[in-house]
């Protein structure tokens, strides 16, 4: 079976000008844990296969590497609007407020979340784990995009693949900090799916689509950071619009 590179959201397919997908771990050259289409630059594997690799994914994208903006993740808040592409610093959550300029976030189990807004051109990619969503670092990010003009009734979401409610068991002390848990057994298990989709619903954002996959459960298609322990790829959640012409 041959697996595609490009998980491209539906909630987006009707927007021609709107380049965006999540990479899978198929289809590259890396090897051995980083297997296949590894795209984390912050990894053990070597440069030049992530450089290729990089290459392979934004040709199926439809995009150029050196349009894309990203930064290396913390699991914090901050949000860089980016108005020109480049490698930032501490950023988990980037916006594009120009066409040709493209948002792209690593993840392995953190949630992804792609925001696009199709009459003002703007987007943006939010890399979600359990302290960026306790953070609401999504209700931030669609709210700069708010202030910056757009309607919520406009913004369109994809919540995309991640670690699922199923396989992420916590401790008491991040459980706390979550409404929507369950307790399986003597552990608790969050739902980072669900929160971010209600931080969008909380701002008026209700055209969201919440992908199917799990990083743990769909393994043989995805990274997965804690089913690995550690030693994995990372994909790479890229949006934005494309300039006319």
């Amino acid at each position: 079976m041959t697996h595609s590179r490009v998980v491209r959201p539906q909630i987006f397919s009707h927007i021609p000008q709107l380049m965006a997908g999540i990479s899978t771990r198929h289809g590259g050259v890396s090897s051995q844990a980083f297997q296949s289409l590894n795209l984390g630059v912050h990894t053990d594997d070597d440069p030049s296969a992530i450089t290729q690799n990089l290459l392979l994914f934004c040709s199926d994208l439809g995009i150029d590497p050196e349009s894309l903006a990203r930064s290396y993740q913390v699991h914090g808040s901050e949000i860089w609007t980016s108005v020109a592409p480049g490698y930032e610093s501490g950023y988990d959550a980037i916006v594009s407020t120009t066409p040709g300029i493209f948002a792209g976030v690593g993840i392995a189990d953190c949630c992804p979340i792609l925001l696009a807004d199709p009459v003002r051109k703007t987007a943006a990619a939010i890399h979600a784990g359990w302290k960026g969503t306790v953070a609401q670092i999504v209700s931030k990010t669609a709210s700069a995009m708010i202030a910056g003009g757009s309607n919520p009734s406009d913004i369109l979401a994809y919540i995309g693949p991640c670690i699922s409610l199923a396989h992420f068991e916590v401790g008491d002390e991040v459980a706390e900090q979550f409404e929507l848990k369950e307790q399986r057994g003597a552990r608790w298990h969050v739902d980072l799916k669900a929160t971010n989709a209600a931080q969008l619903h909380a701002l008026g954002v209700t055209q969201i689509e919440i992908s199917d996959y799990c990083t743990v459960e769909n393994n043989d298609v995805f990274y997965s950071h804690r089913k690995e322990q550690g030693i994995t790829g990372r994909m790479l959640a890229v949006i934005g619009f494309q300039r006319r012409g």
